[in-house]
């Protein structure tokens, strides 16, 4: 096992640097990585970012948008703000399991004298207040799960930032609901900075991994990475995409999470599908999921039997077919 710590702040750097870790150093079974933001959004792979965000008041701030490859909501990062990532090989049959993953933070908080939680789909809780919300990928038989701990954030930034804007809402109809949040600084005994409360889970885990030991990039690898940020994470067309123009917007909220459909019809055919929203899925592509559903006719009847005809699991975990035409026809 291997350990990496950023020294970047970078946003759209340390998204590249995971993506590379995970699908590049296959040679290690399982990785820990720690980094910290300047102030930024990062929002979820399936997300529709402009829904998510107040895009004035980031603009005005200068708060960086970075889409991660992992489902699940949109974060708020910033210098006292504690990201960390685990990737993992996986034997068998693969599956969300948020809590193992989060243990490492668990006990490190409970050394330091704060009793935390693992708390409803994805998230580590104080006093049921919501302190870390954690996400995964999976990519041939590897995953990659990251964690975004507020330990000092500017909480009222955070709030202004993931508010939607009011005519976003009012077209749309997909603002997201906050969970109530708060820092971990005021919880602990002893206070301490967020880069000594990096150095106490990064401690835990060479406890429990005594082989562990620091990975260096060579400079052919940190080319590669730059390329990335560069290319990709640092990207408009990434970050933002085209927002969809659909003649028919919907929004549903389920245990899984949350999903936005957007949908054109002809002489009621849809004709073209699109989904955003913070659901997870081991696929990341829904092009098979779209292409199944495009020249269906626009009925609850004739949705659920082309969702029933294919496993549609890979791509929302957790979501039932049933859910699933709920969301796309009702």
């Amino acid at each position: 096992m291997i350990y990496i710590i950023s020294n970047s702040h970078q946003p759209d750097y340390n998204i590249a640097l995971e993506e590379y870790c995970f699908k590049q150093l296959r040679q290690f079974g399982k990785i820990f990585i720690l980094w910290i933001n300047e102030p930024s959004i990062i929002v979820g792979r399936n997300q529709n970012t402009l829904a998510e965000i107040n895009s004035r008041y980031v603009e005005e701030q200068g708060i960086r948008v970075v889409r991660r490859i992992t489902g699940g909501g949109a974060v708020y990062h910033d210098l006292n703000n504690l990201n960390y990532t685990i990737i993992s090989d996986e034997k068998g049959d693969m599956d969300f399991d948020f809590k193992s993953f989060s243990q490492p933070v668990i006990d490190t908080l409970a050394e330091l004298g704060v009793t935390a939680e693992f708390s409803g789909r994805n998230d580590i809780t104080i006093d049921g207040k919501k302190i870390c919300g954690n996400a995964q990928a999976y990519h041939d038989g590897r995953v990659m799960h990251h964690g975004c701990l507020l330990f000092d954030t500017d909480l009222t930034v955070l709030s202004h930032a993931l508010e939607s804007s009011k005519e976003v809402v009012e077209a749309k109809g997909v603002k997201s609901v906050r969970s109530r949040v708060d820092n971990i600084l005021p919880n602990l005994p002893e206070k301490i900075t967020v880069q000594q409360f990096a150095a106490k889970i990064l401690a835990h885990m060479q406890q429990r991994y005594p082989e562990m030991e620091e990975y260096h990039f060579n400079e052919e690898e940190l080319q590669t990475i730059e390329q990335a940020r560069r290319e990709k994470f640092g990207n408009w067309d990434w970050n933002y995409g085209t927002n969809p123009i659909a003649e028919i917007v919907r929004e549903r909220r389920y245990p899984a999470g949350k999903i936005q459909v957007f949908l054109d019809t002809r002489k009621g055919m849809i004709q073209q599908i699109s989904f955003f929203g913070t659901f997870f899925g081991v696929k990341s592509d829904l092009t098979e999921v779209t292409e199944r559903l495009t020249g269906v006719r626009y009925s609850t009847a004739a949705v659920h039997e082309a969702l029933s005809s294919f496993d549609t699991t890979p791509y929302f975990a957790g979501f039932s077919v049933d859910e699933l035409t709920d969301a796309i026809v009702g």
